[in-house]
């Protein structure tokens, strides 16, 4: 069972991470669309500290040549779910993450204001965990039970496409959820 306090847009089950790369959503916008995106530091690798220290702006860029091409961007997600299901969290639900980037939707600009990012740990070459999609459907579904006033409907959740380093897990995602 996943807990989301409507009060702090916390999840009380994620281990807490927060990142400075975040802001309040614009006027009276709430979130009504999930994006789940795929990433992995270095591409390829998993379980390591890195995409904790890229969204609280702690990668060092001489720790891998990668890291150089990115270690400066100000970037976020909402959430993170690790190869074993850990689930971690970078922001309130209620704030804007900056992980969409330059970003449509719907004919709707700046998807940052109205969206909550989910991050999986993984790339496009290597099959995502059971698990992962397990942590991933209970997530929504207990975001969408705690904050119904965002309405969102099923097919509010989408992928996004390859933008600074990271990777959509797949359009299957779209269809179990």
């Amino acid at each position: 069972m996943i807990d989301v306090d409507v009060e702090t847009g916390l999840i009380r089950q994620a281990r807490q991470v927060p990142s400075p790369n975040f802001d309040e959503r614009p006027g009276d916008c709430v979130a009504s669309l999930i994006i789940v995106h795929g990433i992995s530091l270095p591409p390829g690798e998993f379980g390591g500290p890195w995409i904790d220290h890229f969204f609280t702006n702690n990668l060092h860029p001489e720790t891998h040549p990668y890291f150089s091409e990115i270690a400066g961007m100000k970037v976020s997600s909402h959430l993170l779910i690790r190869r074993d299901g850990e689930l971690v969290q970078y922001v309130p639900l209620l704030k804007r993450a900056w992980h969409a980037g330059d970003s449509c939707f719907d004919d709707r600009d700046c998807c940052n204001d109205f969206s909550i990012g989910i991050e999986l740990e993984g790339t496009d070459e290597i099959p995502y965990t059971t698990v992962q999609y397990e942590r991933l459907a209970n997530t929504i579904s207990a975001i969408r039970q705690a904050i119904p006033r965002w309405l969102m409907p099923r097919s509010s959740v989408t992928v996004m496409w390859r933008r600074a380093g990271k990777q959509i897990p797949g359009l299957c995602l779209i269809g179990g959820f």
